[in-house]
């Protein structure tokens, strides 16, 4: 998690009992740093980004939130993937998007998205 945010300092971790009794660990991180979290959400990858900004519609709402899942197995391995359909072993992301008066909130998310993809093909170069 501290990787895919990129500042461990974020990342918090709550321990406690569900309800039925098992113990149940949340693991969660957030940022208002506008540099941290584009690069956080470049860490999704061209391809994560590609599957967001052709299924958008259903995942952003109106309050400007773009909802989405990764898979936990493929996380847990270093990797990617955000997730099609709900399902179980997910992981929960969400992206908040300050639109302004006049603005388009569709188009900026989308613009959004593309900034992220710009980024990610940097991070990919470097890395390979």
């Amino acid at each position: 998690m501290a990787w895919l945010i990129g500042d461990g300092d974020v990342v918090e971790i709550d321990r406690s009992r569900s309800f039925h009794g098992p113990e149940v660990v949340l693991i969660y991180a957030s940022t208002s740093k506008k540099r941290l979290a584009l690069d956080s959400f470049a860490r999704l990858g061209e391809d994560g980004l590609d599957v967001l900004q052709t299924t958008y519609e259903g995942r952003y709402d109106e309050a400007h939130v773009l909802h989405f899942r990764l898979e936990l197995h493929a996380l847990l391995n270093g990797e990617v993937c955000v997730a099609q359909h709900p399902g179980t072993d997910q992981v929960k992301g969400e992206i908040k998007v300050e639109v302004y008066p006049g603005q388009s909130p569709e188009a900026e998310l989308l613009a959004i998205i593309d900034r992220a993809r710009e980024r990610a093909k940097r991070l990919e170069a470097v890395t390979e």
